[in-house]
């Protein structure tokens, strides 16, 4: 049984917190997407909670975005 394109199930990214730490930096997605060398749709998807930041992803958002890597990372429930 695959799974459907769209949201995952469990996300590595808070989407709220990369958006608004990516406000706080004064960056355009455009701009974050060039300084991770990854492609507009992909912040954008991260963004919206469509797609899975990986950890080497948050690692580099964290970087771009002159922020801590906890501040991106979903909280978790125990």
């Amino acid at each position: 049984m695959g799974r459907r394109r769209g949201s995952p199930r469990i996300l590595n990214q808070e989407p709220e917190a990369v958006t608004y730490a990516r406000e706080q930096a004064g960056l355009t997605k455009t701009e974050v997407a060039r300084a991770c060398g990854v492609s507009l749709s992909l912040i954008s998807e991260i963004e919206k909670g469509t797609r899975n930041a990986t950890p080497a992803m948050i690692v580099k958002l964290a970087h771009v975005l002159n922020c801590p890597r906890v501040v991106l990372l979903r909280k978790r429930d125990r």
